[in-house]
């Protein structure tokens, strides 16, 4: 099996950017990128990272989110936006959801 090592090393070939390109951006050395490629459980943070570096998006080859018990509510939850205004909107209104919920609590303690 693949690991994410290896799919991010052929990303990062496929993209044509060079290793020593790739490191620069980073701010890593060319010796971390290669242990990236080989490590097999790279983090979210770092695919992400490299992702939008070389333009590529590692979610069709990667599961980049994994709910936890606190998420499970969004886990569920699928959302394709058709607009920004539309994604800013819903963020918007999750925002507001919370920081309700928030000064109710802030009462009851008060």
């Amino acid at each position: 099996m693949v690991h994410r090592g290896e799919i991010i090393k052929n990303a990062v070939q496929e993209s044509g950017y060079s290793v020593t390109t790739l490191a620069r951006k980073m701010k890593k050395s060319r010796r971390w990128m290669y242990y990236i490629f080989d490590k097999p459980n790279v983090s979210i943070d770092v695919v992400i990272e490299i992702g939008k570096i070389i333009h590529y998006d590692f979610s069709k080859d990667i599961k980049l989110y994994t709910p936890t018990s606190t998420s499970t509510q969004y886990a569920q939850e699928s959302r394709v936006f058709d607009t920004n205004t539309e994604e800013a909107t819903y963020w918007k209104e999750m925002y507001y959801g919370l920081l309700e919920k928030y000064n109710a609590l802030l009462e009851q303690k008060g």
